[in-house]
């Protein structure tokens, strides 16, 4: 039996239904795509000589974010983590799908997390062209399209013996908001507030990581840590690394936490989106240029060995232990 349609009236506006809320919030004129958001597929024209990187993240509330997270924040964050991936890949955006379960059909939410997603989505070019909503706990799945032409995709296996190893940006900003509203330390409020936006509007590396096709061999981004992340291409490329652990940069305020918890924050924090690349020394005239036209800083931190294995020293050449373990889905807390 139906149910009768919520009274409209002025003050209390109805609560828009699944498809009145794509169309109110998500559905925009498609520019890349043959078709867009509103048919049962998006159709999208492949290009001669061009490969599609696609990827998939989910962020799922009180695990990726904390209960009340600004929307507006949350829509940009949930694009920038998949952006990221492409950027690893040196893939160009092209465009995104979105699944949202959501617990109520909240106006005031949807119209901020939407302008969020969409302002990225816009800054980078990448256009919405389909998705599905639902009912339940809130929680946020997105699929993204870019493409790279055939043989320059940084991959993960790529890395090469010899090779330089680079990080951008300031890693562990982001770990150490995080360690602040967990309760692990605390921050000042002027501290907070310009470390806030490193952990919830992660900016992603996209034109540096199109920069870097045919100039890096091995990219990935860092989501879970640093050495943790490092490992993966390792392991991929069947290689090892010395890393100098006083070589990764930081932020004035990270720098100025205690040795310990900020070299924690920037080998193992996660969360950072910056891109970890391998690249010859031959090329480093060529890494420094595309950093330059990106406009996103980089340092070299340490090299790709032969012999397989993580070797991590400080300034002075002294070897540490390399035991700063990435965070995992299901074996933290």
């Amino acid at each position: 039996m139906a149910h009768p349609a919520p009274a409209r009236d002025a003050a209390h506006p109805a609560i828009p239904g699944e498809f009145d809320l794509i169309a109110r919030y998500f559905r925009r004129p498609a520019r890349r795509a043959v078709l867009g958001v509103g048919d049962d597929c998006a159709l999208l024209q492949a290009l001669p000589g061009q490969q599609w990187a696609v990827s998939t993240d989910m962020l799922v509330e009180g695990r990726h974010f904390f209960v009340g997270t600004d929307p507006y924040r949350l829509g940009h964050k949930a694009l920038a983590v998949n952006l990221s991936d492409l950027a690893a890949m040196g893939a160009q955006p092209h465009s995104f799908l979105l699944a949202l379960a959501l617990p109520a059909a909240d106006t005031a939410w949807l119209d901020a997390f939407s302008r969020g997603l969409l302002a990225l989505a816009d800054a980078q070019g990448i256009e919405l062209v389909g998705g599905d909503t639902t009912r339940g706990p809130l929680n946020l799945c997105i699929t993204v399209l870019g493409l790279v032409p055939e043989g320059l995709a940084l991959r993960r296996d790529a890395a090469r013996a010899g090779d330089d190893l680079w990080v951008s940006g300031t890693p562990g900003d982001a770990r150490l908001a995080l360690g602040h509203l967990r309760g692990e330390w605390t921050l000042g409020p002027q501290a907070l507030q310009h470390l806030l936006p490193r952990l919830e509007q992660p900016q992603p590396r996209t034109g540096l990581g199109v920069g870097l096709r045919g100039v890096a061999h091995a990219a990935i981004d860092i989501s879970d840590g640093l050495l943790g992340d490092l490992s993966h291409v390792l392991g991929a490329s069947g290689v090892g690394a010395r890393v100098d652990a006083d070589a990764v940069p930081g932020s004035e305020l990270l720098a100025a936490q205690p040795t310990a918890r900020r070299r924690a924050c920037q080998l193992a924090g996660g969360d950072d989106y910056e891109l970890l690349f391998t690249a010859p020394a031959s090329q480093r005239a060529e890494v420094l240029r595309a950093s330059a036209q990106a406009g996103v800083a980089v340092a070299r931190i340490g090299c790709i060995e032969s012999e397989p294995g993580l070797r991590l020293h400080d300034a002075q050449g002294r070897d540490m232990p390399a035991d700063f373990p990435s965070f995992d889905h299901f074996l933290q807390p």
